[in-house]
């Protein structure tokens, strides 16, 4: 029987990015990043309080990725949790960093030992979950994000999935809302674990009622 699949995005569910962001636009561009308003107003020039035009943001974000990664280090706990993980599943990071970046970002998390497959992706992440379900086939899947747009996405595509929302930054958490498309809140790897393998649990105890039938 082909084994457990853990789908896992990259930023702030594996590695910091919005406080090496934060610093990196406050240092060079003049960039104050509020977690606590939205998107579209959360990056407002220091000196005159206007927001950043949204164009600039997304180039802001693109050249962080292209040349700061290594400002970004692992979420408490994620190293090891995702270590004996792997011993009871499959794992691939599924990253809306671009396939132009993924083996940049491969070569990232892989230093901070993190020796997992890495997929670039653009937008909604239902269609690649969907994809390497059946790629794999995978008898049980468990998808993990911090996005709900991510969530939404998987739940259309891939129904089958358990979703875990997971914000693992804890100055960002308390500012961002559930996603109703997940099957669980959770921002701590020790509870994250918990609850993964719990799901693992369940599977493997109906797998081996199914062998003794």
């Amino acid at each position: 029987m082909n084994r457990p699949l853990i789908i896992s995005d990259c930023d702030e569910v594996l590695m910091h990015m919005v406080v090496p962001f934060r610093a990196w636009l406050d240092e060079l561009h003049g960039i104050h990043f509020s977690f606590s308003e939205g998107f579209e107003r959360a990056l407002r020039h220091k000196d005159s309080g206007d927001p950043v035009e949204r164009a600039r943001i997304w180039t802001l974000l693109n050249d962080f990725f292209q040349t700061e990664m290594h400002r970004q280090t692992p979420i408490s706990g994620a190293v090891a949790t995702m270590a004996r993980l792997a011993q009871r599943a499959h794992i691939v990071i599924v990253t809306n960093i671009g396939e132009e970046l993924a083996a940049a970002r491969a070569d990232q998390i892989h230093r901070h030992g993190l020796p997992y497959r890495v997929i670039g992706n653009r937008g909604g992440k239902g269609p690649a979950v969907a994809k390497l379900i059946e790629e794999t086939g995978a008898p049980l899947t468990l998808f993990i994000d911090d996005l709900a747009n991510n969530h939404a996405s998987v739940a259309q595509d891939a129904p089958q999935c358990w979703r875990l929302h997971f914000v693992g930054e804890p100055e960002m958490a308390p500012h961002v809302d559930v996603a109703h498309e997940a099957h669980a809140r959770i921002d701590d790897w020790n509870e994250a674990e918990r609850w993964i393998n719990a799901r693992l649990e369940e599977f493997e105890a109906v797998a081996e009622d199914l062998r003794h039938t």
